[in-house]
């Protein structure tokens, strides 16, 4: 049975920062509002991912007197980096992320915050108001990607994309990111046990400097998708993808082979007459390669888990009964 979270437990807020010095006191001023209500100790910090028009410093400028701890990176590494950074210097049980442009607005966080008070493990934000006027060119490309996600990864959700989150620390912080991944914690916390739900907030379009978001963000997303749905299929059996790959195309390729020696047997072909042997010694190639890939496949997942001494499980409670 799920049990509410410790009302004074600690809430850690992760802000990545890209060239956001001019959106940074409007920040500031909300997230002040709204912590100075929320009634649990909080930190929050701030990640500075390479910005060039002197967000650090006033990162730094504007935190004086508050609980923030502003870290710089030493060149743009990207959001996720950002956000890994942050949350691995979070010591709070739960963990808030959100964008400092304000398009995600800080007076949503008790939203998700009261949503994880009834049992969830990740709560995620939904833009609903967000590409008006932008059907063809944002919206539709945006609808398609989070139903991609959601139907490979298994876990629906609306907005993917949105930053505004909430995270039991215990299940982000074991989570290593690379790419774009960020924005799919929500299907790695589902699929080691958590619970996930999804709530509307507000959106609002950023005041100062570009968005990022563009076809070929879209992209990057769908192959980080592929890599990441794969990772989680066959993490633990690589041979059971890569063999059966392999299985499929040695058969192919010794069909063909067969066929090509009774089209030659029956004097209906010859050889030289048809692609069959050809492709024959193609598949059966390629078949041997992929059963290849899952034996080295094999070597490094075990030598991964031995190593580290991990385990391919969670587990989440443990009782002894006497």
């Amino acid at each position: 049975m799920e049990t509410a979270r410790d009302p004074k437990s600690l809430i850690s807020i992760v802000i990545p920062v890209y060239n956001e010095a001019l959106s940074l006191p409007g920040l500031f001023d909300r997230l002040g509002e709204v912590l100075a209500v929320l009634g649990r100790p909080y930190e929050v910090i701030m990640v500075d991912d390479g910005s060039k028009d002197g967000s650090f410093d006033k990162i730094v400028e504007l935190a004086k007197g508050r609980p923030v701890t502003a870290i710089r990176l030493k060149r743009n590494f990207g959001q996720t980096a950002a956000l890994s950074a942050g949350i691995e210097q979070a010591k709070g049980e739960i963990i808030v992320t959100l964008d400092s442009d304000l398009e995600n607005d800080p007076r949503d966080i008790p939203l998700l915050l009261k949503k994880m008070d009834e049992g969830f493990d990740v709560v995620s934000g939904w833009r609903q108001a967000r590409w008006k006027g932008s059907f063809l060119s944002r919206k539709l490309p945006s609808v398609a990607a989070n139903w991609l996600i959601s139907t490979l990864s298994g876990v629906p959700l609306h907005d993917y994309g949105c930053t505004l989150k909430a995270y039991r620390a215990d299940l982000v912080k074991g989570v290593v990111l690379y790419g774009d991944m960020h924005r799919f914690i929500p299907a790695y916390a589902s699929w080691q046990g958590g619970v996930v739900a999804e709530v509307p907030v507000s959106y609002a379009p950023r005041l100062h400097g570009k968005s990022n978001y563009g076809m070929g963000r879209i992209i990057r997303v769908l192959l980080d998708l592929v890599v990441v749905v794969f990772m989680h299929k066959y993490m633990n059996r690589p041979m059971h993808f890569f063999g059966g790959w392999g299985l499929v195309s040695f058969s192919a390729g010794a069909f063909f082979g067969a066929l090509s020696i009774v089209l030659k047997i029956m004097e209906l072909r010859d050889f030289v007459e048809t692609p069959l042997p050809l492709w024959s010694a193609l598949f059966i190639i390629v078949g041997v390669q992929m059963v290849m890939f899952g034996v080295v496949g094999e070597m490094l997942m075990r030598t991964y888990y031995e190593s580290q001494g991990r385990r391919p499980y969670v587990v989440k409670d443990k009782v002894a009964v006497s």
